[in-house]
């Protein structure tokens, strides 16, 4: 589970909670005022119709689906990556291309596999970085229809707030004649700004920045893999194929991919 989302969602709805009890000075009536079923109609049902007016169908339902993982941990691990290339690539030196197919056959990341599997059918290395660039690409693709449609929900609720807004003023101003109505309509007039904001700042944006961030570290990976395949592929010694993909990490993971490294050794040194 990744914390910062948990932590985040609690976290926001906690300090609005607690804004809303503090400014009504503790008056829970008045905090539950902020709840009006004709303001969330316009705001979130209108927004979901825009969305789905705008976009298929199937991308909606798996942008819906795909919020899940703001709350899951990231399951890239670009040091575990290396270690499994590193063991590749003296396999292949060992025992040759062909002995990787057995080991790809049982890995369940699909582009790794493929990448393997290319090699291991003799493709020559250009068309292999074609075909898996190719592929990188309408992955990304897939991945920006998804996180486009919550930035598009994103610039829709507060434009859905305002409209709301804009009804409740008109039908205050129709109603003048009781001015005991006026404090009541404008507030309520003021709810949907305050669900488009919520909606926008709290939901949307966050969401879809979150999933833009797994996104590239997913990018990020695959183009690791990609590389590591095609050293493996160039016979390249896996000492040097290490060091060349540790580029791709940040010191820090560097640093802990040597530690890692160096525990099993240490340990081997204290049994003998």
């Amino acid at each position: 589970m990744d914390l910062g989302g948990v932590i985040g969602y609690a976290a926001g709805a906690f300090f609005i909670i607690m804004s809303l009890i503090f400014s009504s000075n503790f008056n829970f009536s008045q905090v539950f005022s902020v709840i009006d079923a004709p303001s969330a109609m316009i705001v979130i049902g209108g927004t979901i119709a825009s969305t789905l007016i705008a976009f298929p169908l199937a991308n909606v339902l798996t942008a819906f689906k795909q919020v899940s993982k703001t709350v899951r941990a990231s399951k890239t691990d670009p040091g575990g990556a290396i270690t499994e290339i590193i063991r590749l690539a003296n396999i292949s030196r060992k025992e040759g291309l062909l002995a990787l197919e057995e080991a790809a056959n049982n890995m369940d990341d699909e582009f790794f596999k493929k990448s393997l599997l290319l090699i291991v059918d003799g493709t020559v290395p250009e068309l292999v970085r074609s075909v898996m660039e190719t592929e990188l690409v309408f992955i990304e693709q897939r991945h920006m229809d998804i996180t486009g449609v919550w930035d598009f929900m994103s610039s829709l609720g507060p434009a859905y707030g305002m409209l709301g807004t804009i009804m409740g003023l008109i039908m205050m101003l129709q109603n003048m004649s009781d001015p005991s109505t006026i404090g009541g309509s404008m507030a309520i007039a003021l709810i949907t700004t305050f669900y488009g904001s919520l909606i926008a700042n709290y939901l949307c944006q966050p969401i879809s920045n979150k999933l833009k961030g797994i996104s590239a570290n997913e990018i990020f990976l695959k183009q690791l893999q990609l590389e590591g395949a095609l050293s493996i592929q160039a016979g390249e010694n896996p000492r040097i194929i290490e060091e060349k993909l540790k580029s791709f990490l940040s010191p820090r993971l560097r640093n802990a991919l040597t530690e890692s490294k160096d525990e099993p050794a240490a340990e081997a040194g204290e049994s003998a």
